[in-house]
């Protein structure tokens, strides 16, 4: 009976000791795992700095130029002045109408840039996501539209628009590479395909 005993007890001690052993080897695959993971983050986020910059090269290289190409550097939340010229032809004397058009833009201006004034509201979609859209009450937006029309009140919404997607909290104009003909933003390889081309 005892050596049945001991048997067992052999038999558990065996058992124990290969579990012991392949829990070791799991901590060890599960380290280089982990190390692995950190490797390839810091390189996946080093890759994605170096491509930030050559965007951001990309983009000052072509500030400067100025044909109407397909591939260019669009000034995101600049106000387009075109409408409030169209509209001041319309309400007052060709003598006054690049000068009010001037001040009224510029106006307009002003208030983009004041993070005091936020015409917008948070809308929820069926899947939770909010998602921020023109307040359609705003006061000023609705005197604008008002006053000047669809064309001025749409040039004033679009700027809003584009400041609030890349720099809502310092309201100012961002730079940005693109695709003039589609009307998007332009891939890194499309700047670089419009540089080699010229």
């Amino acid at each position: 009976m005892e050596h049945m005993s001991e048997d067992g007890d052999m038999e558990v001690k065996r058992k124990m000791d290969a579990l012991r052993e392949d829990l070791m080897e799991k901590e060890k695959e599960l380290e280089g795992s982990e190390a692995l993971q950190q490797f390839l983050v810091i390189k996946e986020r080093k890759s994605n700095d170096e491509l930030q910059d050559a965007r951001k090269e990309l983009i000052m290289g072509l500030r400067e130029v100025t044909t109407r190409a397909n591939i260019g550097v669009k000034r995101m939340g600049e106000l387009d002045s075109k409408p409030f010229l169209t509209t001041m032809k319309r309400k007052v004397s060709k003598v006054e109408v690049q000068q009010k058009a001037l001040e009224l833009c510029s106006q307009w201006e002003d208030y983009l840039r004041d993070p005091s004034w936020h015409p917008f509201k948070v809308k929820v979609d069926e899947n939770g996501n909010a998602e921020e859209e023109i307040d359609e009450e705003d006061e000023y937006l609705n005197k604008l539209k008002r006053e000047y029309g669809d064309e001025v009140w749409q040039a004033v919404t679009t700027a809003l628009k584009e400041m609030n997607d890349y720099n809502p909290s310092g309201r100012s104009i961002v730079p940005e590479l693109w695709n003039f003909k589609e009307g998007r933003k332009a891939t890194l390889t499309e700047g670089v395909m419009h540089i080699l081309k010229q």
